[in-house]
Order: C-alpha cells, then structure tokens, then sequence
C-alpha cells in the first residue's frame, strides 16, 4: 500500500537489546541499504521540493561536508535512545546505526529541511494522535513515508505525507478524484492515517509490528508471525517480513533519533516559505486559487502550498462546501472581497462547463431482488474472504455492494450484505457472533421453516431428501421423464447448485 524502501539487509546476527560492533564484511554488505535508502530520500524530497522550501539562513550549509558530521560510539547511541519518552518499544542495532548514518552524514541537507518542515507538520499530527489516544511518536512516521512532502508520489501510486495508495484511502474515507485528492491534504490525510494504524494496533498488539503491517500491510505481518512459530517481535520475525519492510522498523527508529538529536550532528532546521498562522474559510462555489491569489496579492505557491489536495488549483465546490487555508492576516480581506474573489476572471478559469459537479457518478448500485439487507461490523482480524464464508456469499459481491476496491477493509466498519429472505433470521445471528461461532458455522446449511427434517405430508407429490454430494441432475435422472428444471421449477429454485443435504425436494413424475 505504501512507497518502496527496497533495503538490502546485512546477513548475519541482529542483536536486539545491545549494539554490535560491525566486522569490515558486514559494514560492505549493510552498503546496500545506504544506497536505495539515500535514492528514496531523494526521490521524496526532491531537488524542486528543495528549491521551493529553502532560503537564506545567512550561515554555511552543513550538509555540503560530511567532515562536520560527528560520528558517535554505539554506546552514545544506545544511551540516546534509550532516553527517548515513547511507548513504542525502540531497539539498537547495527541496522539502526546505518540508517542514522544515512541521515546525518550523507543526506543532511534533506533532512535539514525536514527539520523545518516538522515545525509545520508535526503540531497537526500530534493533536490528531492525541485526540485517538495513539502514540505522539507516530508522527515520525511521516518522515520515512514522504519526507513531509505532501504531493510525494511512491512508483506504486502511494500518495500523500502518509503514502495512502487509493484503494486504503477510500476506505478511509478520503475523497479522490479528478480535482480533489485528500491523501495530499496534510489535515484530512493525518485523521485517516490515525485510523489506520489505530486498526492495526487492534490487531497485533505492538507498536513494532503495527509500524511494520502499515508498510507492508496486516496480511504479510500475520504470515510473517505463523513462519516465524507465532512470534510477536519485529525482530525475531524480521527474517520473514518482505525485503522492503525489514528496513521500514529501524528506519522509524533512526528517523525518531534523528528529529530528537539533530544539533548533536550539526543539523539545524531550514526556514521553510509556509506561513505558521493560519485560519480556514469554508467555500460553497467554484473558485480558483489564481482568484484569490491576486485579488488578495499572495503568491500562488504560498496557497498551493497550504492547499495541496486541490489538484488542478480549483475547488470545485458546486454542491459541497470545501475548505481553504489562508494566512491568517489575510482571512479578514478575503471574507470583505469575497464578492470580487469569486467574480474576477471567472469566465476565464471557468469556461464553459469546465467544473460539472465531478463529484458525482450517473452509475447507480442495483440493490438485489428478493433478498433481504442485513449489516455486519467488522471486527480486528476480519477479512472479506471470511465474511463472505459467513454468509455464503462471494466476495466480489461484497466489495460491489460496499463500494471497496481491493480487499481493505477496517474494524469498526459496517458492511451491508445481501442474503435470501428466508434465511434472513440465520444469518442475522452473524454479526454478535464469536469469530470461533462464524468459523463452525460455514458449510453448515441454514435452518428453514419449511424444510423440517421430517418427512413432509402426504400428498400428490414425491418427497426426496437430498444426501450428500446430490446433484440436481443426478437426482432427476432417478425418475422417468422428469428433468433437472422441473425440479427446479416446482421447489422454486433459481439456481441448481442450492440444495444442501437433508433438503426435502417436492417431484411429481408425469404419467
């Protein structure tokens, strides 16, 4: 779901609790990992990034000379982070050492500038962490996923400061479109992002492999455990993760270590052209930031920068209100000159039927015929492939009727499912089920008031109970001139593959 870290590890012995003094052969086999490390780093900050962001401190820049680069003993980092205040349960290793070194020895003018845009990011990250009662320390997250550049594009698609790939953000309730796409909104992107690995932490129990599972998602994590005989450390499964995801935990750690210790290596944040005081104004028409940029003489960049989810500069908001950030001293101008903002050139941004309420879709969801709607909540460790078995339906169908691309589906959501009216009450008993409950129940067929295991009364017709492995088929050829769809036809059956062992079918031979 998330942006690549293809990280070649060092073969030999992780040490989980002590840091190991590398022999000369492992520090050229660790070399790898500094190497497509550095070329991530690069490809999320980017040399425009860089240019757009920086300006004149007045001071040299450290990052051109690593001989300004202090490099420290194993034993002085170890102490540093152990110091660390967080509930996230951080280990040292030889691993770990090298992705520091790649922060604050070869890739320093990058995360110089990630200093600076922390002051800005990581405020909206910890009062969203706050408000679901997660880890402060999440934060840093951000810095390995897209090096806090909100319009980072991961080769696979991920997009955003939290690399959300479409399918997980729609889950997650973002809207993405031809004009709008939340995953580069810095505010809308955190709330799903805390979600996200609130869900995951549901799941495994540990920050470590809650960390690992949003890099390479819950299913590789939990096949990781089971190879691994059910261990529950990032560590001790580190061998049995992806290759991308072996680097993703200690690069969480050295990235922590880093935006905690950056002036114990010479680092210092670079002033950033963002403005820190901010307000919204809440927009009910079309509008284009050229519009508002220079009615109100800022530079567009300045509000592309504030508003990065507006793809193609434009809030199309026909039918919905959307919001706009601003610099807060210029919210008063804009709530005065509102009239002339939305009139100025409009013809010009807006001609034509350019902005048509893309919002919308002409294809319409068929509800089934004939079927009953039930919901059912999605519980920790739930996946469409069991919920299908659950109420024996498939699950292309339940990604149709909820609207799901893929398989991502997450605790706490609630599902509609279609199933027959009859068996409506049998399957209503899911949803307060245990998980070990729904398991026993599948392939068990449901009761039906009008299939008693009695055998029914006597009447013009023959009764067969249905063994099995019976086809409709097999069973009509038991009798003269009777076919397959005449069967079908009197037990008003739609689809021959129905009947279940212990069925009574009602036949009437021709005479």
């Amino acid at each position: 779901m998330h942006r690549v870290l293809t990280l070649f590890v060092a073969i030999g012995v992780i040490c989980i609790s002590t840091g190991i003094h590398a022999q000369k052969d492992s520090l050229q086999a660790v070399k790898p990992i500094e190497d497509r490390f550095e070329k991530n780093l690069d490809d999320l900050v980017q040399q425009w990034y860089l240019k757009k962001f920086l300006s004149d401190t007045g001071r040299p820049h450290t990052g051109k000379g690593d001989t300004l680069a202090p490099v420290y003993p194993d034993s002085v980092y170890m102490d540093r982070i152990s110091r660390l205040t967080t509930a996230i349960d951080l280990s040292y290793n030889q691993i770990v050492r090298n992705f520091i070194h790649v922060y604050t020895q070869k890739r320093r003018e990058r995360v110089e500038v990630m200093l600076g845009l922390a002051d800005y990011y990581f405020p909206i990250f910890e009062r969203i962490f706050d408000q679901y009662n997660l880890p402060l320390e999440l934060k840093y997250l951000a810095v390995i996923e897209s090096a806090l550049n909100p319009r980072a594009v991961s080769r696979a698609g991920a997009t955003g400061l939290w690399q959300f790939m479409y399918s997980t953000g729609r889950v997650y309730g973002l809207t993405i479109n031809s004009f709008v796409d939340e995953r580069r909104d810095p505010l809308k992107s955190t709330y799903a992002a805390a979600k996200y690995l609130k869900d995951l932490y549901e799941i495994f129990g540990s920050w470590d492999l809650a960390i690992a599972a949003y890099n390479c998602g819950p299913r590789n994590v939990s096949k990781a455990i089971y190879r691994a005989g059910g261990r529950e450390n990032f560590w001790e499964i580190y061998y049995h993760l992806p290759y991308e995801t072996r680097g993703y935990f200690p690069a969480f750690v050295a990235a922590m270590y880093v935006m905690n210790y950056p002036e114990a290596h010479k680092l210092y944040p670079q002033s950033i052209d963002i403005p820190f005081a901010t307000d919204t104004v809440h927009i009910k028409h079309r509008l284009h930031l050229k519009q508002v940029a220079h009615v109100l003489n800022l530079p567009l960049k300045q509000l592309q920068d504030l508003n990065p989810q507006y793809r193609k500069n434009i809030l199309p908001a026909l039918d919905q209100t959307m919001a706009l950030k601003l610099p807060l001293d210029k919210i008063a101008g804009f709530i005065r000159h509102k009239d002339s903002i939305l009139a100025y050139k409009d013809s010009t941004f807006f001609p034509g039927k350019l902005v048509q309420n893309p919002g919308r879709s002409h294809f319409v969801r068929q509800t089934p015929t004939g079927k009953a709607k039930l919901h059912y909540k999605v519980k920790p460790g739930d996946n469409l492939g069991y919920i299908a078995e659950w109420y024996n339906v498939r699950a292309s169908d339940l990604r149709y009727w909820n609207n799901i691309r893929g398989n991502m589906i997450r605790a706490g959501q609630t599902l509609v499912v279609y199933v027959p009216k009859d068996k409506a009450d049998h399957y209503k008993k899911v949803n307060s089920l245990s998980f070990k409950e729904k398991q026993s129940r599948i392939g068990q067929p449901p009761e039906k008031k009008n299939n008693s295991a009695s055998r029914p009364r006597n009447d013009d017709y023959i009764y067969y109970k249905v063994k099995t492995g019976d086809t409709l088929w097999e069973i009509a050829r038991k009798y003269p001139d009777v076919t397959q769809q005449d069967i079908m036809r009197l037990n008003n059956l739609t689809n021959a593959r129905t009947i279940q062992a212990g069925q009574y079918l009602k036949i009437k031979e021709k005479t």
